[in-house]
């Protein structure tokens, strides 16, 4: 419990909230073969269908923040669960045309709840102490997707992939209306709209912020490498005479050590580095697959996840928390929002351009996948050297080789220089002999009241 100590109630809900939400998500892992099963489609006209889930999917997550910074990130999230939760239930019974439209609208509702999800944590926690929170949401997350798929399994073999739909449709609702109870109504950071007209655009703020850039375009490249381990990998490993049963097991590597070594490997990088520890992680997932050019023996294969989990654990829970560190209060959500679109790319980007590669010339694809991430993971250490913007705050972590303790909230900036002939005033004491420092906003977001009385009422997506 030591590596929960530092993580609100607000948080423990959400992440709860999360589980509960990656439970019943297990539609989308049997939606192809329901296509061409039970609804009697090609194999091209169910690629076409899923491709646009995956779009909406993917544009709900970068725009969904801008919802949640307008209207407010708790509206954002229950919005989204009951549009998404709707539109499941009603698919099994919608005629084919209709599956082109409800289907990316349920997905873009589901790419709006997991950016809500990730503003809200961002607003409930200060600034420099975000990334065990953010450890916890997603180890409850992992935790529910371990769970979701053999479960749905189980319903689609004792009723019909039919209930699939029902039953995550009925599932999310239920979410929403968790999140409804959890989440308080009126007068906190996660209702309030952080929308002000006379703050700069969300252009102007990235600009200031070129680390932040960096990452992002670090995080889409790693992103269609990291995800050719769910499309290209199984159909070499069985080019190589793996079945599917070995494959398995080799994902199983993947989720276990993450549940396993998560939450305490990122309790104890707490006060690295953020760009150093994230840029490590993009290393690991280049040196990953630089493993398996030599060939596809099992050692091969299982180094090879060994070394792309670690990496995982490493990068994705410190550069989400190192973006929400960075967000002004006012766009914390939209700087959500494109953390979670470009961390996601990669289920749209993957699965095309990594088989046309493997088809074309499948000697070429872990070597062009390892130099990609590990180009992505240089330009991430690089830019630690890059500025950014002026602040008495230090971000998650410090200078190389330091381990500061949590970030002071109420620091003066130093003082300019006096102007050259003149004395530096002294200022004041009051009595007790100690001067009283000035107060600054944190500028990743809201730092919620002392959560007391009763149970806080959040949820996560």
């Amino acid at each position: 419990m030591g590596m929960l100590r530092g993580v609100p109630r607000t948080v423990r809900l959400l992440a709860f909230g999360a589980f509960l939400n990656a439970v019943v998500s297990f539609t989308f892992v049997y939606l192809f073969v329901y296509l061409t099963g039970p609804r009697g489609l090609s194999v091209a006209q169910a690629g076409v269908i899923s491709g646009i889930g995956g779009i909406g999917l993917v544009a709900g997550n970068f725009t969904g923040g801008w919802f949640g910074d307008r209207y407010g990130h708790r509206r954002a999230l229950l919005t989204g669960a009951c549009v998404s939760g709707a539109a499941l239930i009603t698919l099994p019974v919608l005629p084919l045309a209709a599956l082109y439209a409800v289907l990316p609208l349920a997905q873009y509702a589901s790419g709006v709840v997991r950016s809500a999800n990730a503003a809200l944590v961002a607003v409930s926690v200060p600034e420099g102490e975000r990334r065990q929170s953010f450890a916890l949401t997603r180890f409850a997350s992992n935790g529910g997707f371990t769970v979701g798929p053999p479960l749905g399994a189980m319903i689609a073999a004792a009723t019909s992939y039919d209930w699939l739909f029902l039953a995550d449709g009925l599932g999310t609702l239920l979410f929403a209306g968790y999140a409804a109870a959890m989440l308080p109504s009126r007068g906190t950071a996660h209702t309030r709209p952080a929308h002000d007209p006379d703050a700069p655009g969300l252009w102007r703020e990235l600009r200031a912020r070129p680390a932040v850039l960096v990452l992002l375009a670090a995080i889409v490249c790693v992103d269609l490498v990291y995800r050719q381990q769910y499309s290209t990998l199984p159909v070499f490993l069985a080019d190589h005479g793996y079945g599917t049963q070995f494959y398995g097991w080799l994902i199983a590597v993947n989720g276990g050590v993450i549940l396993c070594l998560e939450l305490p490997v990122t309790h104890a990088l707490r006060r690295r580095a953020p760009l150093t520890v994230v840029g490590t992680g993009l290393l690991l997932v280049g040196l990953g697959y630089a493993v398996l050019i030599p060939g596809a023996g099992a050692l091969f294969a299982v180094s090879m996840m060994v070394a792309l989990t670690s990496g995982e654990i490493l990068y994705k829970t410190t550069a989400t928390a190192y973006v929400a560190d960075q967000a002004p209060a006012h766009a914390q959500g939209r700087f959500q929002s494109l953390y979670a679109g470009a961390s996601i790319s990669g289920q749209v980007l993957a699965p095309p351009l990594g088989g046309a590669l493997y088809t074309a010339a499948p000697a070429l694809l872990w070597p062009l996948c390892a130099a990609l991430a590990c180009g992505a993971g240089v330009a991430v250490l690089a830019a630690r050297r890059l500025r950014e913007p002026a602040t008495g705050l230090r971000v998650t972590g410090g200078p190389e080789g330091e381990r500061p303790g949590p970030p002071d909230r109420h620091v003066r900036p130093a003082p300019s220089a006096p102007p050259k002939g003149h004395a530096q005033p002294v200022p004041s004491a009051p009595p007790g002999g100690r001067a009283q420092p000035a107060s600054s906003a944190p500028r990743g977001g809201h730092a919620p009241a002392p959560e007391t009385g009763s149970p806080a009422k959040g949820s996560a997506g």
